[in-house]
């Protein structure tokens, strides 16, 4: 009895892990008012998309879709052949997708990504700064019909003082997170035109894992060809 007691509890162990190894994400998804049609599971490697699965779906409104995951990454549930997609933080484990066939983007809800967390908490404030973006350009396009060059200066003026907030507060939600791959993915993809120190900052502020990953590695060679060319 001892020895088989011994067993199980070493092939509970080995299983654990084998877990604790497996790299596979497994995309969930449920899209309201689907009937048919084909999705494909994609990613960027390189310049290129390219799928790395695909299911197609008839009379069912869920499917499931898997990939593994060396470090989390953007993926994109791309609806067929159309520009229909749903970018998302993809890491091991389960994601969980819902939307709907009709506002497929704008309607979608992801779970299971702490990555994705932060960036739906980051693109929140950044839908703030937007707004502000739009409403300068709407007075300076006012300024420059008066031809006031005095209101078109003070717009100039107050959209660097925009610029540098946009700036900061992105470098600090990637300071305040660098533990997570979605610090070095922000900063590829929000200031690539900042100055180099404030992208120096993120870099040296990662932990060795996120160092590590398919986005920190880009963010610490783009800062080095940078420094480089000063």
């Amino acid at each position: 009895m001892k020895k088989i007691y011994m067993f199980i509890l070493a092939a509970i162990t080995l299983a654990g892990c084998n877990n604790d190894n497996d790299k596979t994400m497994y995309v969930k998804a449920k899209i309201k008012g689907l009937k048919k049609g084909t999705f494909y599971l994609q990613k960027q490697k390189d310049s290129l998309i390219i799928s790395v699965d695909s299911v197609s779906v008839n009379g069912k409104d869920e499917f499931m879709m898997t990939d593994e995951v060396e470090s989390p990454e953007m993926y994109y549930l791309t609806l067929g052949k159309s520009t229909k997609r749903i970018a998302f933080f993809g890491e091991k484990d389960t994601v969980n997708i819902s939307s709907q066939l009709d506002r497929f983007s704008d309607k979608a809800i992801i779970r299971g990504s702490e990555n994705q967390d932060l960036l739906n908490d980051f693109n929140e404030v950044q839908k703030r700064f937007n707004d502000q973006r739009l409403d300068l350009i709407k007075q300076e396009f006012e300024a420059r019909k008066k031809g006031s060059q005095d209101s078109v200066d003070m717009v100039t003026a107050e959209f660097k003082r925009w610029q540098r907030k946009k700036y900061l507060y992105t470098t600090n939600f990637a300071v305040n997170n660098a533990d997570f791959e979605v610090s070095p993915y922000i900063a590829l993809t929000e200031l690539t035109n900042a100055n180099v120190t404030l992208l120096d900052t993120i870099n040296n502020s990662m932990s060795d894992k996120v160092k590590a990953s398919k986005y920190g590695v880009q963010l610490s060679d783009f800062v080095e060809k940078i420094k480089a060319q000063e």
